[in-house]
């Protein structure tokens, strides 16, 4: 094998083992707040920086082995969130281009795309959430991550997507993935995240998403699969239809908003599980 195959080949393992161990609607929700916000210049992020320090150039046929691979993975265990990953990035060329260009006319999308926020530790105040009345959604939010024990810190960053402003789309769908939960009133447990697959892939495209809501339902015992294509199915493609999409919403500008005022503005409900 020639040499610069195998360094590639390296590169790609080596992106993996770093992994392990760690439709669109006209927004109205833009440029309102920067409450809960640590550090917030109204210009762009340092995101071309990290992209470039994060990122492993793939060939196409490299891409193919690392989807085969991490899918096989992924749904041998769909809590694998680093084969997960891998498997939006190798996969997701043409869907990122179409949701960069829904977002791109949105005002609100425009924004987000030139300013790249992030959501983790180092630019939201978790404590200032934590802080805020309950029923706003800053509250809620964080409400939520406490509750079910998630960092938002552990959402992986893009390593094999080879441009960077398509990097910051697959971004930012993760970092707002846990407010699709939150909003839908969804569980973080296997029929929650089936479920929120298949609101994410009506609303995004995106082929990873569709890999979780086929294949994902074959996790479920009998009883939750007739619940699940009788009743909930159902509801959340509704809502997946009628909702804005959270990729054109800066929402982080409206953790201090009443939650349940800032779901009707978005036209979602919540999914009711027995």
């Amino acid at each position: 094998m020639h040499t610069t195959n195998l360094v590639g080949l390296g590169q790609i393992l080596k992106g993996i083992r770093f992994a392990a161990s760690n439709v669109f609607q006209h927004s109205k929700f833009g440029f309102t707040r920067h409450y809960g916000l640590k550090a917030f210049t109204g210009e762009t992020s340092d995101w071309y920086e990290e992209f470039n320090s994060y990122h492993i150039p793939t060939t196409k046929p490299q891409k193919v082995m690392l989807s085969i691979a991490s899918s096989m993975m992924a749904l041998y265990d769909p809590y694998r969130h680093d084969m997960v990953a891998v498997v939006g990035e190798a996969t997701g060329y043409r869907a990122l281009q179409q949701m960069h260009k829904q977002m791109m006319p949105d005002p609100t999308g425009q924004i987000i795309l030139k300013e790249k926020p992030r959501i983790n530790s180092k630019t939201i105040d978790f404590d200032f959430l934590r802080s805020l009345p309950d029923k706003t959604l800053g509250k809620e939010y964080i409400t939520f991550m406490d509750k079910n024990n998630i960092n938002a810190d552990t959402r992986a960053m893009t390593r094999f997507v080879d441009d960077a402003d398509l990097a910051y789309v697959i971004q930012r769908y993760r970092e707002v993935h846990d407010f699709n939960h939150l909003l839908l009133g969804l569980q973080p447990n296997m029929l929650g995240e089936v479920l929120v697959k298949w609101f994410e892939m009506i609303q995004t495209g995106f082929p990873v998403c569709t890999l979780g809501a086929i294949f994902g339902p074959l996790r479920l015992d009998y009883s939750k699969n007739v619940n699940l294509m009788q009743t909930y199915l159902p509801l959340v493609i509704m809502a997946a239809r009628k909702s804005t999409c959270l990729l054109n919403v800066y929402i982080e500008h409206h953790f201090e908003d009443d939650f349940e005022q800032f779901k009707d503005e978005l036209g979602i409900r919540t999914i009711p599980i027995r």
